[in-house]
């Protein structure tokens, strides 16, 4: 501890609210779930006291300090100063659910043994006055000798005094008396501290008798060598033969005094009340009405993304059209009008159209997070999983990549079973995220246009194309658990938390949050791609006659919207040496034929220039790839630009289709409409190419990040690799499927 600063280290039983604390106390904006498992690694901040600065670590919830799963391994490593670069701390602080003391005091007892100074924290105290219970957090600090503080995290009640007890309890550095433990457990602990020497700590010896294949044992196995496991068993042995069979003797003994202690210091109605949490669940954990909720829930948030944020999307489709005629206005023709015309703001607009969607989306699960309703989705889906050789737990981290998959394969550290871990982290990309949201968009507006098809018809379809990655997900994880991942089946535990009115301020942080990742991206990973985009798409810009092609391009689209009278003065005195001449048009036509054909002709240049740049004559030579899944070139190359960020097929397509569209209609929508009605594929089959594009989306693996996130929780190369192969032909089959069918049904 160096002068003036404390570390302390905050630990307890997923959902006692540590991250509401921890956001409390630090003020920073960590996601906070009504879920067990929502703090998936160490999330630091700090808060002063005068001139004492208190730093802050949340831990990843832990039932207790016997790590099964790799986040509660974290805690412990964290707690005995196992890790490189973090030291000990100086003070634990226990948080534990004043509703569920009997089962939360468990893990504040096994903090008692590690020499450290602990506060307890007893949080949410107004949910178990609710309940009829009543905690004299008093007398549970004389019976245990710590300080236990009764606090409202998510109102901020009592965190004054909290702080008080913290640098209270840090100055002092005493640690607390450990609870007594059967004499033959520690007569046996001595000896194997006496046997490793200066290897282990008492807490760590007792740790590894208790800890039956735990990780503590393997991680001292593998430092010390095999023989430790047999001295290891011979010990469980003898302790069997005293009447301590291990690991039994540890929960016998820490619930029989927690129960001893309870029953003094607090008090319970004889019969439980059913409270509002227990009626609520009466329907939406039954297995019918519960589900069809469920299911509601979710296609009210796809139908609310196409009808509230239709708005804001026209908005900014204004604003993207007027700063590009502000800039076509003040620039000459030429590469740089071009790039930030064609490339920047047609292709970041394109993205930043969808922001809307996106933002509802993240409002929409943060509701649903906070006021305790995922846990239960869990609970519903728990059969469903565990048939797909997965357990409930695997929903949650499912569920989440609705909205990244990065922090859904995160979340997988509260598995404790690896074959389920590895298989939840290998079909999260699976489920639809929000990065997709404007490929569905797009597609969907085009086949179901809002002038002629409603919201909910838009959003019906929506809710399919997440379907499309539910369904699949579950799918795929049962052939790896029947293949690569054999195994048994793990047992799904999760506490169903209390309801609770979700925190305004909370959502919106969720919301702000993610809305300004989503822009921060479209300024880095999307601009960066769209510039690059452009620049093949550009170059070479000479056409055969030396012409430019945007300059060729701006002088036809200049007399296809010049008046007749202009025409004329263009044609001069010598018509066959005029200006209209040099450009290739019939001067001897009426000038109303000269201007039709000079509209024709600006087309048929910009479509020339597209076909003739690098990335035109790329994608035509990839264009017999593309075919079976009825594509043309152009969504191809936009597809195989996608593949670093799925964003960008938008702003690739914004630049690929630039022909001059309705005014009154969504710029991108009109101009791919009005190309595909010229290919006798694509005009006649538009709702199966809509389709395959959609479907190819939701199976493919096109995000980096997702793919680096892999690599960094499996610490192979393999899993990423196998990941983005399996999805990527997956995607190809589904895409070519529904196109081959789809072309018989629409035919």
């Amino acid at each position: 501890m160096t002068p003036n600063t404390i570390t302390v280290a905050l630990v307890g039983n997923p959902n006692a609210g540590k991250s509401t604390l921890f956001n409390a106390l630090s003020g920073l904006r960590q996601q906070v779930g009504n879920y067990p498992g929502v703090t998936v690694e160490m999330k630091k901040g700090h808060f002063t006291v005068g001139d004492i600065r208190v730093n802050l670590i949340d831990l990843p919830g832990t039932y207790s300090l016997a790590a099964r799963s790799p986040d509660e391994l974290v805690a412990v490593d964290l707690l005995l100063g196992r890790l490189p670069d973090e030291p000990a701390p100086d003070v634990v602080l226990s948080i534990v659910d004043a509703s569920n003391l009997d089962r939360h005091l468990y893990l504040t007892t096994q903090l008692l043994e590690l020499g450290k100074p602990v506060v307890v924290a007893v949080n949410m105290v107004d949910l178990a006055a609710t309940q009829g219970i009543g905690v004299d957090c008093a007398a549970l600090s004389r019976d245990f000798g710590i300080p236990f503080l009764p606090v409202q995290a998510n109102r901020g009640v009592g965190l004054d005094v909290l702080q008080e007890k913290l640098l209270e309890a840090a100055k002092s550095g005493t640690a607390p008396e450990p609870l007594a433990l059967p004499a033959a457990l520690e007569h046996e602990t001595t000896r194997l501290v006496v046997k490793l020497g200066t290897a282990v700590s008492p807490f760590q010896a007792r740790r590894l008798i208790l800890d039956v294949n735990g990780a503590t044992e393997q991680w001292f196995v593998a430092k010390l060598g095999d023989g430790l496991s047999q001295s290891l068993g011979e010990i469980r042995a003898r302790l069997a033969a005293a009447g301590c069979p291990v690991p039994a003797v540890e929960a016998r003994t820490r619930f029989a005094r927690i129960r001893e202690v309870v029953a003094k210091c607090v008090s319970k109605p004889t019969i439980r009340p059913v409270n509002r949490t227990d009626r609520i669940d009466r329907v939406l954990t039954h297995r019918l009405w519960g589900s069809l909720f469920f299911f509601a829930v979710l296609f009210l948030v796809f139908v609310s993304i196409f009808w509230a944020a239709k708005p804001l999307m026209d908005l900014i489709d204004q604003a993207t059209k007027w700063l590009s005629s502000l800039v076509e206005g003040a620039m000459p023709v030429g590469p740089l009008r071009s790039l930030i015309t064609s490339g920047i703001i047609a292709g970041v607009g394109g993205v930043l159209k969808f922001l809307p969607q996106i933002l509802i989306l993240f409002a929409f699960i943060a509701v649903l997070e906070d006021c305790g309703y995922m846990a239960r989705a869990a609970f519903l889906m728990d059969r469903i999983m565990s048939r797909c050789g997965l357990s409930g737990k695997s929903f949650i981290p499912l569920l989440s990549s609705v909205a990244c998959a990065i922090p859904g394969i995160m979340a997988t550290r509260v598995i404790e079973n690896r074959r389920d871990r590895l298989a939840t982290i290998l079909v999260a990309p699976l489920i639809s995220c929000s990065a997709r949201l404007p490929v569905y968009g797009l597609m969907i507006s085009l086949f179901l246009p809002a002038e002629i098809y409603s919201a909910l018809t838009q959003g019906l379809m929506l809710f399919g194309m997440y379907m499309v990655g539910f369904i699949a997900a579950p799918v795929v994880s049962l052939v790896l658990r029947k293949t690569l991942l054999r195994g048994e089946r793990s047992l799904f535990v999760m506490e169903l938390p209390a309801y609770k009115r979700p925190s305004p301020p909370m959502i919106l942080r969720r919301v702000i949050d993610a809305g300004w990742s989503f822009v921060r991206r479209a300024g880095t990973v999307i601009l960066a791609t769209m510039i690059l985009v452009w620049a093949a798409l550009y170059f070479p810009h000479n056409s055969p006659d030396g012409f430019g092609f945007d300059e060729r391009a701006e002088v036809l689209s200049d007399v296809a919207k010049s008046t007749d009278d202009d025409v004329r003065d263009k044609l001069g005195d010598k018509p066959i040496e005029s200006e209209l001449a040099k450009l290739g048009l019939d001067v001897t036509k009426p000038p109303e034929e000269i201007r039709e054909e000079a509209g024709k002709r600006a087309r048929a240049t910009k479509a020339e220039h597209q076909r003739q740049s690098y990335l035109g004559r790329t994608g035509r030579a990839l264009e017999p790839v593309f075919e079976p899944l009825g594509w043309d070139w152009r969504i191809g190359v936009a597809a195989l630009a996608s593949f670093p960020a799925r964003e960008v097929i938008v702003g690739t397509m914004a630049i690929l289709y630039e022909v001059e569209v309705d005014e009154n209609n969504d710029p991108l929508v009109s101009a791919i409409r009005a190309d595909w009605d010229t290919s006798s594929v694509r005009g006649r089959h538009r709702i199966p190419v809509a389709l395959s594009v959609m479907v190819f989306f939701a199976l493919c693996c096109q995000c980096a990040s997702t793919l680096a996130v892999i690599h960094r929780e499996t610490r192979s190369w393999l899993w990423p690799t196998f990941t983005f192969v399996y999805m990527t032909v997956l995607a190809y089959a589904g895409a070519f499927v529904v196109f081959q069918v789809g072309r018989l049904i629409w035919n």
